[in-house]
């Protein structure tokens, strides 16, 4: 049986995941190692083609001011204001399944990056450029990201990862699964926004019962 681990279904331009970003750094230094965490990308807005109109800007605004109120977390909307710019959330995405081809952990890590640079650094993160600047923050190479994110294989397995969402009936972002337990099942820890002491408590008292 596989040992216990987590599934993150996330988007790197989903607010509510990024208000959960500080809760999966909590849950990561509670278990370290010991319950790993695996993000499977949930396909917000891929493949979008039209500018957003301000009214949505707008709209779009006022859900981050939510998210700011229950988090505390710094937002920028100066993102949505760069020139011609198309919320398309499939090249974050597929820079975020690149990155995991090296190791869950350093996907974590870049999927927490991405969020920071887009809501509180207003860095367009659809652009190949800035995914390739934030990657080199990790230690990898600008042009050999750059050739991975671009090629048909990333967006085949990034697509593959939609469905894999879509299958598992995730309906929302962000969705933390936890398994398997002792019977080789998983269970859902939280859909959607959740506060660190709550998840980390939860999750605590899994693992004690899955490892006993």
């Amino acid at each position: 049986m596989a040992s216990p681990h987590l599934i993150y279904f996330a988007d790197p331009m989903c607010s509510w995941c990024y208000g959960f970003s500080p809760v999966v750094e909590d849950i990561r230094r509670a278990f370290g190692r010991a319950l790993p965490i695996r993000v499977v990308m949930g396909g917000l807005r891929p493949g979008t083609d039209k500018p957003m109109t301000e009214e949505a800007k707008a709209e779009l605004a006022g859900h981050w001011s939510h998210v700011h109120e229950a988090t505390g977390l710094p937002f920028d909307r100066g993102a949505l204001d760069h020139e011609g710019f198309l919320y398309d959330t499939d090249p974050a995405a597929r820079a975020v399944v690149v990155v995991r081809r090296e190791g869950e952990e350093r996907a974590v890590s870049y999927l927490g990056r991405l969020q920071r640079a887009f809501y509180a650094e207003a860095q367009d993160i659809t652009s190949g450029e800035v995914l390739a600047g934030l990657a080199a923050e990790l230690g990898f190479d600008r042009g050999l990201f750059l050739e991975q994110w671009g090629s048909e294989e990333a967006k085949a397995e990034t697509w593959r990862d939609y469905a894999v969402s879509q299958r598992a009936g995730v309906t929302g972002f962000p969705t933390l699964v936890a398994g398997p337990n002792e019977q080789g099942a998983y269970g859902v820890v939280t859909r959607g926004y959740a506060p660190s002491e709550p998840v980390v408590a939860t999750l605590q008292e899994w693992i004690s019962r899955t490892v006993a």
